[in-house]
């Protein structure tokens, strides 16, 4: 490392900080990367590519500190291929622009990878590069709406103060035809998507919230485009285009999420986009993953994944299936035996053959699970849509009656009487209340550590009457053990001994075992052998130390029951005892569990043996609503059961294992100790350290629920106040421009107004 950053004079990396976090660093990349000499991969990570420039995007999980951010801003430094170098710390990417003609886009990978910034490439970054431009429409008929909005507001301003008639005629022509013209593509770009939902939902023969929007925008362009045709009036296009700007910010905040979080992660982002395969000529190269095929044989290397479910044909497997299982501990497998998709190789590199493809595999048929289940739609979004069929044939039926009453009466009035009750009942305010209430909870949560996939999660959490808890990763920590000496008999250097075989290992339990030893280390270690799965076997100060599993050091089992939480001794021979080993709970299980049983069933669903059984049951009481051993199906299983019953189900885990449960349950938490690791498909995330806290989310949910049906009372009041005016003939395009606009302005302040003193008054924001 010190080397690489002298030659290119960049050594001021260890003065930004005391701390220049770096890791191990692995030299030997060999073909590692040899993928992104692919022009098809290439292409599509590639963000712009011409006359020998190119730009490239990277998402890189390590980057962590200033340190980082000033080493990845001076790559030119180490490289003169590399033109300009950007990072975004909070979405952890860097934006890279290089020379192609004088390095690849390999090479800079690999360069990043030598400093230890090695960019995280998956299947699914491919196709995010394909759908950007989709995501930004909303932007652009933002930007349009907003353009025109405020012009049009300008041009009308001399409208506003023209008491006497002053304005000269041609001075109020001119600024009519401009405004009109302005809202065209307000109405005929950035509004569409209300006349296309109308449409489908209208051809489903329902009635939803966009229909009665979309026939308010219709009547104020058409009435106001007919007034100054004819140049009988200046129409109502401030309040068309303020309604359009109002409701497309509306939309904007109901879809933002957290851009570094992703919550619909399937094998494309977990997957790299190729392996190394050996050919029929016994050569190595590189094949995008969607080419693999049963029968070809693949190199995996260390840290790296299991693509496919495949035969192991050489070398020594240990395969680390935390993100399928839950489990931390590598599991050892044999010549000829199946090594599952999903699986992370720990040690030397092995060679596989396919035994299934990818989307045949064991991991792709735990995402199959959630394919097949849907979620319930929002409670509240149903009530709107049904509040606004009513809604709809009420203000269509009022304005029919008030045209036909002024036809009697006044036949001059009839036409304005019947378009103004169309122009003022727009449910406007009642359709930013959601994205706005929702909106702002979402953010609110998201600064307490408690990150929302969609907004309607919201309510969905204050009708849940059943938690369904995983154990490991869950209510235990992933990164600490309790350790507990009591059966073991050894001697003080006999504990030197042991915690300095320990040292030498990086397993969970052999680190926890370090960690809890207060005795001093000896350095005199004649050999070490770790076998995977099994345990170390080491010679100290010529004394012989095995550490294990009890087979290993004893050549007996008879604690299967036990085992994982057992680690044997034995020195020179002689049995020492065993390290008991218990997970370590997180903090604040007791006061979580206690606020949430008085309202809750309380369940809880393990892939680990009973072997804590009796630590739980004292949290969770009813022994019949504790389950031990469950594989991934069992517990989708289970949950399908409760749902069965009529339960309202929020399912709370944290691997891969549990991703069919946590979409088959209504809501599915994901507890994640780094928001930026991999997470499986779910509702929410919570991080780690405000698991303590989970109540008052919840809770809080409930109160915003109450503000919004406030809000809905402010909504339907302005209604009835604007409707009233508009059934009297007395609607003015000056009174609809200020009605209209105040409207959404009081609902949507006083949504963020209350929801945001709410949130200190529960103390879920502390500023």
């Amino acid at each position: 490392m010190y080397e690489i950053l002298k030659d290119g004079d960049a050594c001021e990396y260890y003065a930004i900080e005391d701390k220049p976090g770096t890791k191990n660093v692995d030299p030997e990349l060999g073909n590692k990367f040899a993928y992104l000499d692919l022009d098809d991969i290439k292409n599509e990570l590639l963000d712009f590519s011409d006359s020998g420039v190119s730009k490239v995007t990277f998402f890189i999980p390590s980057i962590h500190c200033s340190s980082c951010i000033w080493l990845l801003e001076n790559l030119n430094r180490l490289n003169a291929g590399v033109i300009l170098s950007s990072v975004n710390f909070v979405k952890k990417e860097a934006r890279i622009t290089f020379r192609d003609t004088v390095m690849s886009l390999r090479q800079l990978v690999e360069l990043m990878a030598s400093i230890n910034y090695e960019p995280r490439i998956t299947l699914n970054d491919l196709q995010k590069k394909n759908e950007k431009s989709a995501d930004r429409k909303i932007y652009y008929k933002l930007g349009v709406a907003g353009f025109a909005f405020g012009n049009i507001m300008l041009l009308s301003f001399p409208e506003y103060v023209n008491f006497n008639n002053t304005l000269e005629q041609s001075y109020r022509n001119s600024f009519a035809w401009l405004m009109l013209i302005l809202s065209l593509p307000v109405v005929f770009y950035a509004a569409t998507d209300y006349y296309v939902s109308s449409f489908k939902s209208l051809k489903k023969k329902i009635i939803n919230i966009d229909i009665p929007i979309a026939l308010g925008i219709s009547v104020l362009f058409l009435r106001s485009a007919y007034e100054i045709i004819f140049q009988l009036d200046v129409g109502y296009l401030d309040s068309l285009s303020g309604l359009v700007f109002f409701l497309l910010i509306g939309k904007w905040y109901q879809n933002k999420t957290y851009q570094a979080l992703s919550f619909e992660r399937n094998y494309k982002s977990y997957f790299p986009v190729a392996v190394t395969v050996i050919d029929e000529n016994e050569q190595e190269r590189a094949v995008p993953l969607k080419e693999l095929k049963i029968g070809q044989r693949l190199i995996v290397r260390n840290r790296e994944i299991i693509p496919a479910d495949s035969i192991l044909l050489k070398g020594k497997a240990n395969i680390d299936y935390s993100f399928v299982s839950g489990e931390s501990s590598p599991v050892s497998k044999s010549l000829k035996s199946l090594i599952y998709a999903g699986g992370r190789q720990v040690g030397e590199a092995i060679e596989l053959m396919v035994e299934k493809e990818i989307s045949q595999s064991y991991l792709t048929e735990l995402w199959n699970q959630e394919i097949g289940a849907e979620k319930e739609g929002s409670k509240l979004n149903s009530i709107i849509d049904h509040v606004s069929r009513y809604f709809t044939l009420s203000i269509i039926l009022i304005a029919l009656m008030s045209g036909i009453y002024w036809l009697i009466i006044d036949q001059n009035i009839a036409m304005n009487a019947f378009t103004s009750v169309l122009i003022v009942a727009c449910p406007c305010a009642l359709a930013l209340t959601l994205p706005f209430a929702f909106g702002s909870t979402m953010r609110i949560l998201g600064r307490a550590g408690f990150y929302l996939k969609k907004t309607d999660i919201v309510e969905q959490l204050t009708r849940i009457d059943t938690i369904v808890f995983d154990k490991t990763g869950t209510l235990t920590r992933n990164d600490e053990f309790m350790v507990n000496a009591d059966q073991l008999e050894l001697k003080d250097s006999e504990y030197s001994l042991v915690k300095s075989a320990v040292r030498q290992s990086s397993h969970p339990m052999s680190l926890a075992i370090y960690k809890s030893l207060d005795h001093p280390l000896l350095e005199e270690i004649t050999s070490f052998d770790e076998i995977p799965s099994e345990g170390i076997s080491s010679i100290i100060n010529q004394h012989e130390i095995k550490i294990g599993s009890e087979k290993f050091v004893t050549g007996k089992t008879k604690n299967q029951s036990t085992y994982s939480s057992r680690v044997y001794v034995s020195i020179d021979g002689i049995q020492k005892g065993f390290f008991q080993i218990n997970n370590k709970y997180r903090d604040g299980l007791d006061e979580v569990i206690r606020q949430l049983k008085p309202n809750h069933q309380l369940h809880l669903l393990s892939g680990d043996n009973d072997a804590e059984k009796e630590k739980l049951l004292h949290l969770f009481e009813d022994e019949n609503n504790m389950h031990f051993d469950q594989s991934p199906l069992d517990k989708l299983n289970y949950i399908k059961n409760l749902k069965l019953q009529g339960n309202h189900i929020l399912m709370i885990g944290d691997g891969l294992n549990d991703a069919g449960a946590l979409n088959e349950s209504h809501v599915g938490i994901s507890i994640a100790d780094n928001i930026y690791h991999f997470s499986p498909a779910c509702d929410a995330i919570l991080e780690s350290n405000k698991f303590s806290e989970l109540f008052k989310f919840i809770a809080f949910s409930k109160t915003a629920m109450n503000v919004i049906k406030w809000s809905f009372l402010i909504s339907f009041l302005y209604n009835i106040f604007g409707i009233s005016f508009a059934a009297d003939g007395l609607l003015t395009p000056i009174l609809s421009a200020i009605l209209m606009p105040l409207s959404s302005v009081t609902v949507v302040a006083f949504i963020t107004l209350s929801i945001r003193t709410l949130a200190r008054s529960r103390k879920i924001l502390s500023y």
